[in-house]
């Protein structure tokens, strides 16, 4: 009885998997018999317009480009159009296998804090979005006890379908069956969502639909009918299993497409006289790399070439033997680089780059450093807390830069990895060897590491210290003390964000262990003291785009803190994107947006 109990409670844990099991007997086929088929319910009233344009009728052929299609007429063809949109979509994402990041933080109940993170769990990898779904990690070995080992006893003991990293099903409303057939669709009202204009639809499984179906709700945008998010759950849930809820949000990144992006999850009520919780976490997923570049160049075969020009300057000799070790280690920076965005784990060069080097800058320039070669800065995609640097370029996770309050802490992290480049504590240069490169994706960890000895990251710290004191931002360290402080608090429960795969933590066992001199700055934590922010919730800073990978800063309105619970350092929050179509440009419309949302029936 205990191995049964125990069995059970490691179904419901399961990262957030369990929202993709999908039982293999209980599943109707994606071609019922017509006998057998329940009759498809109306969507809603055939008398309620939307264009003066004539009725379309149901096509069974693949959906055409939307823009040579008719607009619909009636709710029932939005229906039916975003039907085909949906089909059309899994269509032309089927080859695809982006990176899957989900990062969850169980909860607890925290009187002054409301729920607060008790612990976390941290998955990587890419996801097939083929009907033959595929599975690769990038973490292998690690948290197999949640992972690997008691999924596959619920596999094997329960007899359900494990899809990729526990979210292929919930990107789609049904990756087989969304149709009329399954399904019963109703309409609610028009919304916007952001800068786009949708229609809100409530959707139903059909009596006898099966196990494992969507219920919620559907936005479908008003131009090329795409449903651009989701929210809800599935039902009926296998004996023993669990599915979780789901708020799923899809970019328009390519043209006539909404592809999907964000996956937000959370379960468990802490309020007055609420059940027990078996189980309460929030988490977040982040799809990215849909469009990875191999680097390879059209025109590599057209470019100019100048031979006739000699250049007999010292310059264009041999290089000396400092600048051969200088072009080694250059050649073994720029491989790692390349291989790592080709990966899918860092940001091409962009915008973030330049907010990151003028914080080096403004550290080099104030303490009169003049390196032979230049410091460069990259931003690692991933969410949990780490730095490293290779070669001259420092490179730091977006987890990171989420969460650090303000400019002089974001100083404070640069700096531990300049000093280890300013002190010569140079690494990778093995990686200059380019075989060293021919690895799979998904094999990255394995076959990357940055860390330091203790003795070198010692030195680090100290000086970083020194280069911190020396410049602008020497009045402001009682602000990265705040940020250290509540580090040092939150440790104990976040060691899934607190685990580096690449550089050196920031903390060992709970207890920090970089920058400890700059923790005793400042006053005390207090979070009854509103004007006092020492982290911020994850996803504040950074912005990625899913298809090509580019980082930007996020621009958003100071909101004021009202409580203490308002403050969530380190935690994680719902996704709530600002929608837009391909190619526009994000405007305010919260004039429209309220018009649109207060008349139901507009």
């Amino acid at each position: 009885m205990r191995n049964w109990k125990w069995m059970f409670t490691a179904a419901l844990l399961v990262s957030v998997s369990a929202a993709a099991q999908q039982p293999t007997e209980s599943q109707p086929s994606t071609q019922p018999d017509a006998a057998a088929a329940p009759q498809a319910a109306p969507a809603a009233p055939a008398s309620q317009p939307l264009a003066p344009e004539s009725q379309t009728g149901q096509s069974t052929a693949p959906a055409p480009t939307p823009s040579l299609l008719p607009p619909p007429t009636t709710m029932d063809q939005v229906v039916d159009r975003s039907i085909e949109r949906e089909h059309a979509l899994m269509k032309a994402l089927s080859r695809l296998t982006p990176v899957v990041e989900t990062y969850l933080q169980n909860l607890s109940a925290d009187p002054q804090l409301g729920s607060v993170p008790s612990g976390d769990h941290y998955f990587l990898g890419r996801m097939d979005m083929g009907e033959s779904v595929d599975r690769k990690d990038y973490l292998k070995g690690e948290d197999r006890g949640m992972e690997t080992r008691l999924m596959g006893g619920f596999h094997k003991f329960f007899k359900v379908q494990y899809q990729p990293l526990g979210f292929s099903w919930m990107i789609y409303a049904d990756r087989t069956d969304f149709d009329r057939a399954h399904y019963q669709f109703h309409y609610i009202r028009r919304e916007f969502l952001g800068d786009v204009r949708c229609m809100v639809f409530d959707v139903t499984p059909q009596k006898g639909a099966g196990r494992g179906r969507f219920q919620g709700r559907m936005w479908v945008e008003d131009q090329d009918y795409n449903i651009v998010r989701l929210n809800g759950t599935y039902t009926a849930a296998p004996r023993n299993s669990y599915f979780f809820h789901m708020d799923s949000w899809r970019l328009n990144l390519i043209p006539g497409y909404w592809v999907p992006a964000y996956i937000y999850s959370e379960e468990g009520d802490f309020s007055a006289g609420a059940k027990k919780n078996k189980i309460a976490f929030k988490a977040q997923t982040r799809i990215w790399g849909y469009d990875l570049k191999k680097n390879n160049k059209d025109d590599e075969l057209t470019q100019i070439r100048v031979d006739s020009v000699t250049d007999e300057s010292p310059a264009a000799q041999d290089a000396s033997p400092l600048q051969a070790e200088r072009q080694w280690q250059q050649q073994a920076e720029d491989n790692v680089l390349e291989r790592l965005t080709r990966a899918g784990l860092l940001a091409p060069e962009g915008d973030v780059d330049r907010v990151l080097q003028t914080v080096v800058n403004n550290l080099l320039v104030t303490n009169n450093i003049d390196l032979p070669r230049p410091v460069r800065t990259r931003v690692l995609l991933t969410a949990p807390l780490e730095t490293f640097s290779v070669g001259n370029t420092i490179v730091i996770s977006r987890g990171l830069i989420d969460v650090l309050p303000d400019e002089a802490s974001l100083a404070a992290v640069l700096s531990h990895e300049l000093g280890h480049i300013v002190l010569g504590h140079n690494l990778g240069s093995k990686f200059a060897f380019n075989d060293r490169m021919l690895f799979s994706d998904d094999s990255t960890y394995a076959n990357f590491g940055f860390r330091h000895i203790p003795e070198e990251e010692t030195a680090a710290d100290k000086k970083a210290v020194e280069l911190l004191n020396n410049s602008p931002y020497a009045q402001k360290l009682d602000n990265v003390g705040l940020f250290l402080k509540e580090l040092q608090a939150r440790a104990p429960h976040l060691n899934a964000l607190l685990t580096t795969r690449l550089g050196n933590p920031l903390t060992s066992n709970g207890t920090l262990t970089r920058l400890s001199a700059l923790a005793t700055r400042g006053p005390a934590l207090d979070n009854n003291k509103l004007d006092q922010v020492a982290a911020l919730p994850l996803g504040g800073r950074v912005k990625v785009n899913p298809w090509n990978d580019r980082a930007e800063m996020v621009k958003t309105t100071p909101v004021a803190i009202t409580s203490a619970r308002d403050k969530m350092p380190f935690e994680v929050t719902p996704f709530y994107p600002r929608l837009a179509r391909y190619g526009a440009q994000t405007v305010p419309s919260a004039p429209a947006t309220a018009a649109a949302n207060s008349n139901p029936s507009n």
